[in-house]
C-alpha cells in the first residue's frame, strides 16, 4: 500500500480489540491521516456502548453509528432462509452482516470524501474478501486499507500488548479472548481453547454463552410456538403480527431459553484452511426450521429438491463474499418465485435444545389426506403395477441382455 495522497481513512469500527488498535496505528503509520470510525448497528445491542466516546479518545475525528439491522434482515436475512442457504450446516451470521455494512462504509466514505476505507479482518479469515468484493462493487476505484495484513502485530497477544502500550481500554482479559462476532443473528466464539478440536466448549461455564443457555441448563417442560408465513416471509408470531426483525429478536429469547441453536463447526474457510468455531443462533435455528417444515407440504417434488441442489450453491456465494454477484441474483430471482405459494402456520416444540415438528397447516397445501392414507383412499394402487413396468423397463431390457434373451 502505498501511504502518500491518503488523507482521510473511513474505518470499519466495532470497538473490538482489532478496530480499538487500528485508530493509532494508522495515525503512526499513514501520515497521521483524519479517521472517520463507522460502527454498522446490526443488532449487536450494548456493544455499542461508548464506541463513540472511545473512538474519539483513540483518534478517530468522527464517528457514526449506521442503523443497518432492518436492512439486513429484509435485503439479505430473509432471501437467505427463502433458499434454505447454510455453509457446512453454518446458518451465515457473520456473512450476513458484511455485505450491509461495506454498502455503508462506501456511501458514508463517498459522502466524507475519503481517500481510503479500512478494515480489521485478518488475512486469515473470509471477512476481507466479504468486505472488499462488496466495496469493489460499489467503489472499485476505492483504496482498502487492511493492517493485519501489513503491520508488525503477529496475535492477539501482541494486539493487546499495544493496547495497553497506548493506554487503549478494552471490555477483554487475556483469559476471555476469544474473537467474537456479534449480530441479531448469532454470536460466534473462536480461538483460545476452542482452536483445539479436542476440547470441548465450555457451555455451562457462567459468561461462555450469551444469547442461548446450554441445554443442560434448559427447562425441563417443552414450550410450544406457532410461526405463520405470508409467501416465504414470516409475519406472525404466536398470533401476533409483527415485522421480520421483530419476530427473529423474540424467536432469540425463547430459542435461548431452551438452548436452541448451538452448532460446535470446523469448517472450510474460503482462504484454505480448516477453522473451528462455536456459534450460537437461536432464531434463526427455529426460523429455518419453520420454513423448511412448511415447504414440505407448500412445494411440489421437482421444484424442492432443485431448490437443495442450488442452496449449497446459494450459501457458498455469500459466505465467500460474492453477494453482490449476477449468479447471486439470478438465483434469487429463482427463489423468489418458488415462495409465491409458501404460506402457511408452522408449530413447533423447544425442549432442550431440540426443535420438534407439532404441526403444519397451509391453503396451498400439496399434501392430500384422502389420497396418502392407509385407510380407504382416493388413489387407484392397482395402478401402480403398470407404472413400475414402466419405470423399470430399462432395468427390464438389462437384465435381459445380460441374459442372451434379447
Amino acid at each position: 500500500m502505498n501511504h502518500t495522497g491518503i488523507q482521510k481513512i473511513v474505518l470499519a469500527y466495532s470497538g473490538g480489540l482489532d478496530t480499538s488498535v487500528i485508530i493509532p496505528w494508522l495515525k503512526e503509520n499513514y501520515n497521521n491521516p483524519e479517521i472517520i470510525a463507522v460502527a454498522g448497528n446490526v443488532g449487536q445491542q450494548d456493544e455499542l456502548d461508548g464506541l463513540e466516546e472511545k473512538a474519539l479518545r483513540t483518534g478517530a475525528s468522527k464517528f457514526y453509528a449506521l442503523d443497518l439491522s432492518e436492512e439486513m434482515v429484509n435485503d439479505v436475512i430473509i432471501p437467505c432462509m427463502q433458499a434454505g442457504a447454510k455453509y457446512e450446516g453454518y446458518l451465515l451470521g457473520t456473512a450476513f452482516a458484511r455485505p450491509i455494512i461495506a454498502k455503508g462504509l462506501v456511501e458514508l466514505a463517498l459522502k466524507e470524501g475519503a481517500d481510503a476505507i479500512a478494515h480489521g479482518c485478518t488475512g486469515k479469515g473470509n471477512d476481507q474478501v466479504r468486505f472488499e468484493l462488496a466495496i469493489k462493487h460499489f467503489a472499485p476505484t476505492m483504496k482498502i486499507i487492511a493492517p493485519w495484513r501489513e503491520w508488525e502485530l503477529k496475535s492477539r497477544e501482541e494486539e493487546i500488548d499495544y493496547a495497553q502500550a497506548h493506554q487503549i481500554p478494552l471490555k477483554i482479559s487475556r483469559e476471555t479472548n476469544y474473537s467474537k462476532d456479534k449480530n441479531l443473528w448469532h454470536l460466534s466464539h473462536e480461538g483460545l481453547d476452542l482452536e483445539d478440536p479436542w476440547n470441548e466448549p465450555q457451555y455451562e461455564t457462567p459468561g461462555f454463552l450469551e444469547m442461548c443457555v446450554s441445554p443442560m441448563d434448559a427447562p425441563d417442560e417443552p414450550e410450544y410456538l406457532t410461526l405463520e408465513f405470508e409467501q416465504g416471509v414470516p409475519v406472525m408470531l404466536n398470533g401476533e403480527k409483527l415485522s421480520p426483525t421483530e419476530i427473529i429478536w423474540k424467536l432469540n429469547e425463547l430459542g435461548g431459553k431452551h438452548g436452541i441453536g448451538l452448532l460446535d463447526l470446523v469448517e472450510n474457510r474460503l482462504v484454505g484452511m480448516k477453522s473451528r468455531g462455536l456459534y450460537e443462533t437461536p432464531g434463526g435455528t427455529i426460523l429455518y426450521a419453520a420454513h423448511e417444515a412448511l415447504e414440505s407440504i407448500c412445494l411440489d417434488k421437482l421444484t424442492a429438491h432443485k431448490k437443495q441442489e442450488l442452496s449449497i450453491c446459494f450459501g457458498e456465494l455469500l459466505y465467500n463474499g460474492l453477494w453482490f454477484s449476477p449468479l447471486r441474483e439470478a438465483l434469487s430471482a429463482f427463489v423468489a418465485e418458488t415462495q409465491k405459494r409458501v404460506t402457511g402456520t408452522v408449530r413447533l416444540r423447544l425442549y432442550k435444545g431440540n426443535i420438534f415438528n407439532a404441526g403444519l397447516k397451509s391453503p396451498c397445501s400439496l399434501y392430500s389426506e384422502s389420497i396418502a392414507s392407509f385407510g380407504e383412499s382416493d388413489y387407484d394402487q392397482a395402478q401402480a403395477a403398470g407404472f413400475i413396468n414402466l419405470w423399470g423397463l430399462p432395468t427390464t431390457v438389462q437384465a435381459l441382455q445380460r441374459q442372451g434373451k434379447l
